[in-house]
């Protein structure tokens, strides 16, 4: 039960049946929430222009104005009021279509009062860290950036600020940036600065695995669940009780997946495949992609109501080309850890020239392509000082020239060159490649000069 302190929780109720609006009026009131009642929509819209309301719970069919119209009438009033609606069963589609259209939550007729109260609760604290991510946003204290995480640019500072203050919350947290931004230290950097830091943190690539064994590596199974299943598995949900889970590369899990997901992130339990009992968990979901998932909604892609779920707070990282001005400090960083790395290296320092050039490299592969080159030269180097000449050579071209070759080649050995340096960017990872260059995984397999077709090749 919400039980508030300081604020007692407002709640607006909306529902033309006289008997369903006094016996949740009732139950809400003996719980401890101050409510409004209101017979209409046109009702409704009254309360919320005299005053502010924490969670409005409206049914979707009543006389005059319908649910759907009150909603998109008080999300213009209130964008942040987070709405529950109630609907029959019959009318679930209409009750999808709320949701679609910014509804928090939808809740099928008839229901107990304590069903309601989960979903207030839940409403209420949603709401409630999306208004303090947005007050962050415009906060002009600088905030110091934590342990391993770097940048005094303008856009880490925002990302520094929104991170300390959500860290030490159990909010689900969206970590957005291309390959190579840092998602992954990110995510270990809220978990280890949270009150879970003393319990797991279970990363998963959701890219690296097919569909049926990610939904058992997830969720478990029981013996005999599927062939092969020869003992029970727990999954890496009950591995992360009380703790934290990465869902790295969530774009790309498949749709059933996340349907799955979505159910038990919204009950706090996981069933195993083959399993007839839930488990309750205690688990703070992370997620991590380098999509534009909202692209992937409009697309059919992606679930708009695991969206929801998930970017409660976002953390964008951008990429090391916007933010430029952190180089410097990268580039000590990377060195000073590569030195201590390889203590018998003689390199110390790079050379005016050398240091010019690794500014003006545009990094494709961001902080993660940069710590390679720096630990690679740091290995290889013969001098005190690394030269120009010793970077590799797609860094002694000068900016936006045409690549150079030793020799006249054919096209499709230029379309190999070329698919393999942007495989090199991207860790490995196939699915990434090909969705860069804009084709299959097949079709890269084969600029390649393989016949392999599997979906990814995967890497640390």
């Amino acid at each position: 039960m919400l039980s508030p302190t300081k604020h007692k929780t407002r709640i607006l109720l909306v529902d033309d049946d006289l008997d369903m609006l006094e016996a949740l009026t009732d139950g809400l009131t003996e719980k401890g929430f101050e409510v409004a009642a209101a017979r209409s929509a046109e009702a409704a819209l009254v309360h919320l222009a005299e005053a502010s309301f924490d969670v409005m719970v409206t049914d979707l069919r009543m006389t005059g104005a319908d649910g759907l119209t009150l909603l998109a009438q008080a999300r213009a009033l209130d964008p942040q009021l987070p709405v529950i609606v109630m609907t029959a069963y019959s009318a679930l589609d209409t009750a999808i279509e709320a949701v679609r259209r910014g509804a928090f939550h939808y809740l099928a007729k008839p229901f107990r009062v304590d069903e309601l109260l989960i979903f207030v609760r839940r409403a209420f604290e949603d709401a409630q860290l999306r208004r303090e991510a947005e007050v962050l946003r415009h906060a002009l204290r600088v905030q110091p950036g934590p342990p391993g995480v770097l940048g005094g640019s303008a856009a880490m500072q925002e990302l520094f600020r929104i991170l300390d203050r959500v860290a030490g919350t159990s909010a689900p947290v969206l970590i957005t940036g291309e390959t190579g931004t840092g998602k992954t230290l990110v995510a270990s950097t809220i978990h280890q600065r949270s009150g879970r830091a003393s319990a797991p943190l279970v990363a998963l690539n959701c890219a690296a695995l097919p569909e049926n064994l990610l939904e058992s590596e997830l969720f478990g199974h029981v013996r005999g669940a599927f062939s092969g299943a020869t003992s029970s598995s727990a999954g890496l949900f009950c591995a992360a009780d009380g703790g934290s889970i990465l869902l790295d590369e969530i774009g790309e899990m498949a749709l059933p997946l996340q349907a799955k997901l979505l159910h038990v992130i919204e009950r706090g339990a996981v069933r195993p495949i083959g399993g007839t009992k839930e488990r309750p968990i205690d688990v703070r979901i992370l997620a991590a992609t380098n999509r534009d998932l909202e692209q992937a909604v409009r697309e059919g892609k992606f679930r708009e109501d695991l969206l929801y779920r998930l970017n409660l707070v976002v953390l964008e990282l951008p990429p090391l080309r916007e933010r430029s001005g952190d180089l410097p400090e990268l580039i000590d960083h990377f060195l000073a850890r590569a030195r201590s790395r390889y203590p018998d290296s003689p390199v110390r320092n790079f050379s005016r020239s050398a240091l010019e050039r690794l500014l003006a490299h545009p990094w494709p592969g961001n902080v993660r392509e940069l710590s390679h080159t720096i630990e690679r030269l740091v290995l290889l180097g013969h001098g005190a000082v690394i030269e120009a000449a010793d970077l590799p050579r797609n860094f002694n071209a000068p900016a936006d020239s045409p690549p150079t070759f030793d020799a006249i080649v054919p096209m499709r050995e230029m379309q190999r060159r070329y698919a393999a340096w942007v495989l090199e960017q991207v860790d490995g990872i196939r699915a990434h490649a090909a969705r860069r260059l804009g084709i299959d995984v097949k079709t890269l397999g084969r600029l390649l000069g393989t016949q392999e077709t599997g979906d990814l090749e995967v890497k640390d």
